[in-house]
């Protein structure tokens, strides 16, 4: 009995923050800061910043197969290799490996997941991009799922915060569709990007093209400095991970944030399977955990939690945390945990070959491209689809690259290929995907992973909706290209790809105002359990067609406050 106490008392904190990403490196440093002694459950391995960024400055030939993907890698990460997007040698060690890590699919999904310190803030496109007045309106105007509990009234003074604490690089725009924020002084374009930038919204009324707002430190000011962040060098090694602390990532930012204040302990490989709920307190307790090597058991208690573990992560969590009060998964008296998952579709633009500026050239590899916000659906624009879509994109021109394509040898042809190529742009769109029940995850009933965890079965799909909406997004891409000048220009719409593509995954315990239909309430609390917060892409009710990371940010420091205070009033 002495040691069952004990040892509960060691494993007992004010709060717990299942998660290491982007918001649950944000929970940890907002609770900390606060006063609260807080324990970081993280499933995977370690990442130390700096020294854990183990290719971070290799060369291409110091690789084994010159970064490129190899059969054992295209069989063990099959869910990352068919986005299309990862699996090198250059940053494969931050992808999960899909034969270890299994999941099912009734119709697919791409699940791409980083089980590590930092989780997935590691690997981001850092695109950060606030949602605008209407992003919260839009359910209920266009009578889709549930209306929003929140306005964006709510979060502006949220992203204003963790925007100034972050570092987002931009340009004032003075737009409604894509609010400006707390910026850095924004990156600049090359001269073909400006060309086509005066071009188009020349000719196009409503659409803008501005550089993209991305997470990278362009002009760092002392309260990153002192936590060892400096400006961004250009190398557009991002995924890699940042030895300069450049671009916002848990480990450069929240991390030693939170660490400063003596207040976090961080626990690597700590696998968490449930929620603890007791009944007669009508909350939750704790959280138990499996070592990811040991497979030993630990519970971990504490009056508050965050669960910050991934949109999917986090929902898993809570449908195996049933108990006599939640039969069905914690906090799904409405039958919506799991359901209404949301992404946004892509792999649809158009490209060309931009004539002219021979002569010029650009400095560094910036870490960022173009962006044209909404204008579908927006304003007098009305479609035969609701929403719209925004696109990234960037000019470049040809490197020696270009030679594996080429026919020719010798030494004039590697001659030539020391010049620069060919000036050519592209544009990709980002559309919003609507909130469908049927589009939804569940549990295996049947089939465990090694650590005896149900897992994870997908059945979700693109709608109607969203096909429509593709047609603009090709067509609209080629004809901005076609008028700014490129040549060859090249629609594509590859309607091969699944929901997962964007790793923008939201929607699994969506926010509202009503137990009835919803998982959390306006302050990211779980309903009949407000003692337990959401604050990860779950808890979004609609998508938007913009990254979602800097609104997860801003939701999590408004939650976090929130929390601590209710705390003080003994409310929770």
């Amino acid at each position: 009995m002495n040691l069952n106490i004990k040892a509960k008392t060691a494993n007992t904190y004010d709060a717990i923050v299942v998660g290491s990403g982007i918001s649950g490196g944000w929970a940890a440093k907002e609770l900390c800061e606060k006063g609260l002694k807080t324990v970081m459950l993280e499933r995977g391995r370690d990442v130390p910043h700096v020294s854990g960024y183990e290719t971070a400055t290799k060369n291409p030939w110091d690789f084994p197969h010159r970064g490129r993907l190899t059969s054992m890698a295209r069989e063990e990460y099959w869910a990352n290799v068919r986005t299309g997007y990862t699996a090198n040698e250059e940053h494969r060690h931050f992808f999960e490996n899909d034969k270890e890590n299994p999941y099912k699919e009734t119709r697919p999904f791409d699940w791409i997941r980083g089980y590590h310190v930092g989780g997935r803030s590691l690997m981001w496109g850092r695109q950060s991009y606030r949602w605008n007045e209407e992003d919260f309106l839009a359910n209920a105007k266009d009578g889709i799922a549930i209306d929003w509990p929140i306005r964006y009234a709510d979060l502006a003074p949220w992203y204003d915060y963790v925007e100034k604490f972050a570092g987002i690089s931009g340009s004032l725009e003075k737009l409604d569709v894509l609010p400006d924020g707390k910026f850095q002084p924004p990156m600049e374009m090359n001269c073909v990007e400006k060309e086509v930038k005066a071009a188009v919204e020349k000719n196009f009324n409503g659409r803008k093209i501005t550089i993209g707002r991305v997470a990278h430190l362009t002009n760092p000011q002392q309260l990153h400095s002192e936590l060892g962040r400096a400006q961004c060098q250009y190398r557009n090694q991002c995924m890699r991970g940042c030895p300069y602390g450049a671009y916002f990532s848990t480990q450069a930012a929240t991390l030693p944030a939170a660490m400063k204040t003596g207040n976090l302990t961080l626990v690597p490989d700590s696998i968490v399977t449930e929620v603890i709920y007791d009944k007669n307190a009508g909350k939750a307790t704790g959280v138990r955990v499996i070592n990811q090597n040991t497979k030993e058991v630990t519970e971990y208690f504490a009056k508050v939690i965050f669960l910050n573990a991934s949109a999917i992560a986090s929902a898993a969590i809570m449908l195996n945390s049933k108990s006599e009060r939640f039969p069905n998964g914690l906090g799904n008296d409405s039958d919506q945990l799991g359901r209404n998952i949301m992404d946004h579709h892509l792999a649809v633009g158009a490209s060309g070959k931009f004539d002219g500026f021979q002569d010029k050239y650009y400095y560094g590899r910036r870490a960022n491209g173009i962006y044209i916000p909404r204008y579908r659906n927006w304003g007098k624009d009305k479609r035969d689809y609701l929403r719209g879509f925004g696109y990234q994109g960037g000019a470049g021109r040809g490197n020696w690259g270009r030679g594996s394509n080429m026919a020719g040898f010798g030494a004039d042809f590697k001659d030539s290929l020391s010049e620069p190529g060919d000036w050519t742009m592209g544009i990709g769109g980002f559309g919003e995907v609507l909130p469908n029940p049927n589009n939804r995850m569940t549990l295996s009933a049947t089939e465990k992973d090694k650590w005896g965890i149900p897992l994870v079965v997908f059945d979700a799909a693109y709608g109607e909706n969203e096909q429509k909406m593709r047609k603009d997004m090709e067509n609209d891409a080629a004809e901005m290209l076609e008028a700014a000048g490129l040549k060859g220009v090249t629609p594509y719409n590859d309607t091969s790809k699944n929901l997962g593509i964007g790793i923008h995954e939201m929607g699994t315990a969506r926010m509202g105002r009503d137990s009835k239909t919803s998982v959390l309430n306006a302050h990211n609390q779980v309903w009949g359990c407000q003692n337990v917060f959401v604050t990860d892409g779950a808890a979004m009710t609609s998508a938007s067609c913009v990254n979602p990371s800097l609104t997860y940010m801003a939701l999590t420091a408004r939650a976090a406050d929130f929390a601590v205070n209710e705390l003080k009033k003994q409310n929770i």
